[in-house]
């Protein structure tokens, strides 16, 4: 298995306002993961994590405003296979 999170990985959380995305955001934060994005659609604007991490309505807007350049996703099972496909095409 290799590591594909190094100090350059800029990470987007896809679900991040959800109890999951908020629980493993702040233990990702805590181990050094640099946290720069969430999204959840309809929540755009609004600040995560200790008002600390903007979140975005899409994939796409949060990568162009805080050049993600990977995403993990929690988001319910039947919203997976699309927060897939959209990190995918952005």
């Amino acid at each position: 298995m290799s590591i594909i999170i190094n100090k350059n990985t800029r990470v987007m959380v896809q679900g991040i306002t959800g109890k999951e995305g908020t629980f493993h955001t702040t233990q990702m934060i805590e181990y050094g993961t640099t946290i720069v994005a969430g999204v959840t659609p309809g929540k755009g604007g609004q600040l995560a994590i200790n008002n600390q991490i903007p979140v975005f309505d899409s994939v796409k807007e949060a990568m162009y405003e805080t050049n993600a350049n990977a995403s993990i996703i929690f988001v319910p099972p039947r919203f997976a296979a699309n927060a897939i496909i959209e990190a995918a095409e952005a």
